[in-house]
């Protein structure tokens, strides 16, 4: 085998007859002086082959994860570092954990059936209650996009320009980009918009935290009986492993043609999406912990207001980034979320999706986009709706809703007959049934301090 062979990205696809060709390209000139240097540079070839082949393929995974920090999440882990500090970053590793297990499991899915998770359930469970998981995922979604575009409004705030000129346009622009546009060009916009969350790592640098006791507090859990904290941890999981995202992987997965010939690819794209918005997640939460909480600034009504109040300790510069990437979460996720509950209903209801069809071809599909835009985009005009109470009930409605989806999909990914070889191994199972169950956990405690006072 020749050098280099299955050291870089394990466990993705051998390019074998390209190895073959060109481990048998023999010549006069091959001698044992040439030959390091013709290793080195098959180990190179090879490197840019399996670079190619994962690019090719990237795309869902990456791009749902990324989306999962949306306006409600930036103030989730807003509040959770003005409120608590470093205290509460412990949470981070568990759920980065647990949402690439969960990722994986609804790509797999997609790539191994061919169908979304919609399309699946109601073939396995029966329309009925593929219809009631539709309208109460529908609902929930409902005040996530809104949420989206008071995210718009609230970012494009902090430069002045009101909310009844930025959150039309904004959804003018995102209902174009999906209706007009195509799966591959609208794909890359997604990925392009991703990278742009990279401005809060360099707002939390701005901030100077005290960073072994940020790392301290990672690694070391720390539990609080306290029900405002309860209510953030299922705020912060809720807001982390969400049930639009397996949806609308799984579907992204289908309509990008990924099979399991491809899958072992990606299944990196699945993780490097989520240990990506789970760094970004870390940085907020560190940010607002180094100045907001330091500061005694500890209710934040809303991720503007988050941004705003780092210019006195961070400096004029770490508020722009953080704003510009608030704006640009909201964009991003204003444009995803409808299209993620349109596959849901649809797929559930057995009518025609996807974003390369025509409108004339998927009129259920576009009309309800439309639709979802429309009335997400209205509430945030409403005068004296309060959205920031709506952001983050929306925030513990994941965090409650996530079960029952994760059930749902651990009955199908463990069907022999549906998946075959591809069905789920003992440790996916564990870890699936360890979040089912700690939400559930953590759910009741939330409602049962709530009834009682605390």
């Amino acid at each position: 085998m020749p050098p280099f062979e299955g050291a870089f990205f394990p466990g993705l696809p051998r390019p074998t007859g390209y190895t073959l060709h060109i481990a048998c390209m023999h010549s006069a000139h091959d001698t044992p002086a040439t030959r390091p240097h013709r290793a080195r540079r098959l180990g190179w070839k090879l490197v840019w082959f399996r670079l190619a082949a994962f690019f090719a393929v990237m795309g869902p995974g990456f791009i749902t994860a990324n989306v999962d920090n949306d306006p409600g999440g930036i103030l989730t882990y807003s509040q959770a570092g003005a409120k608590f500090g470093y205290s509460l970053l412990w949470t981070l590793i568990p759920t980065t954990v647990a949402l690439i297990v969960v990722q994986e499991m609804a790509a797999r899915m997609g790539a191994v059936t061919g169908k979304g998770l919609s399309d699946l359930i109601r073939e396995e469970f029966g329309l009925r209650i593929t219809f009631f998981t539709m309208v109460v995922l529908g609902l929930a979604d409902l005040g996530n996009i809104a949420a989206e575009f008071a995210g718009i409004a609230s970012g494009m705030g902090i430069f002045g320009i009101s909310k009844y000129l930025t959150v039309p346009v904004g959804a003018a622009v995102v209902w174009f980009v999906i209706v007009r546009g195509s799966y591959k060009p609208v794909e890359r916009i997604f990925i392009l918009l991703s990278l742009i969350y990279f401005t809060y790592p360099i707002s939390a640098f701005l901030a100077h935290p005290d960073w072994p006791e940020a790392l301290r507090r990672t690694v070391i859990p720390e539990w609080n009986a306290n029900p405002d904290y309860l209510v953030m941890i299922v705020g912060l999981v809720g807001t982390t492993v969400t049930p639009w995202m397996q949806f609308y992987l799984q579907a992204s997965i289908v309509e990008k043609g990924i099979t399991e010939k491809h899958f072992s690819l990606s299944r990196w794209d699945v993780i490097l999406g989520c240990v990506v918005t789970d760094v970004i997640a870390f940085f907020i939460v560190v940010a607002c912990a180094a100045t907001l909480y330091q500061s005694g600034h500890r209710n934040i009504g809303d991720a503007a207001e988050a941004a705003l109040a780092l210019k006195p300790f961070a400096g004029r510069f770490a508020t722009l980034l953080f704003a510009v990437g608030l704006v640009n979460a909201s964009m991003l996720s204003a444009a995803i979320l409808p299209l993620a509950t349109a596959y849901n209903v649809c797929e559930g209801l057995g009518f025609e999706s996807g974003v390369d069809k025509r409108l004339t071809q998927a009129p259920i599909f576009y009309g309800l986009y439309t639709f979802l835009i429309v009335v997400g985009a209205g509430c945030v005009l409403i005068p004296g709706l309060p959205l920031m109470k709506l952001i983050l009930l929306s925030q513990v409605a994941n965090g409650v809703l996530i079960p029952f989806v994760l059930i749902f999909m651990l009955i199908l990914v463990n069907k022999r007959g549906l998946m075959g070889d591809w069905k789920n191994g003992m440790w996916a199972n564990a870890i699936a049934v360890t979040t089912s169950v700690v939400m559930i956990g953590l759910t009741a405690m939330m409602v049962w301090n709530s009834l009682h006072g605390g």
